[in-house]
């Protein structure tokens, strides 16, 4: 897949709430992934089945209440950015948060290899 392909595909299966499903098309096996805070796992994961399980851990903690997903917006051939907007509830606290956070993806030989997200209020 060239990064357009990918790119495209990722943002649209974030759109139609299959991202997980795209892990293993998309992603490299080890794959790492990178976080701007430590969420009480580690800031960073290696490999697809972590990646999937933060994935199982944000669906089993937050409650999706709304947002919006923009680009994606290709840098070179090798990189991409995604912008979010989130409006979310902690399932536990029933606090709700809004958010904004970009995605830097990172590709290599057809697949992503590196994620890394920035936070904004």
């Amino acid at each position: 897949m060239t990064l357009q392909e990918i790119a495209d595909e990722l943002v649209a299966g974030v759109r139609e709430n299959r991202a997980k499903e795209n892990l293993g098309k998309l992603y490299a096996p080890d794959a790492v992934s990178v976080e701007a805070l430590d969420m009480g796992g580690g800031r960073e994961v290696k490999g697809v089945d972590a990646i999937r399980a933060k994935h199982d851990w944000w669906q089993n903690t937050v409650e999706w209440l709304g947002g919006d997903v923009e680009g994606p917006f290709p840098h070179g051939d090798d990189r991409f950015a995604v912008y979010y907007t989130m409006h979310t509830r902690d399932k536990d606290s029933g606090k709700e948060h809004h958010g904004k956070e970009v995605g830097l993806y990172h590709v290599a030989d057809g697949k992503i290899v590196r994620e890394e997200f920035f936070y904004g209020g």
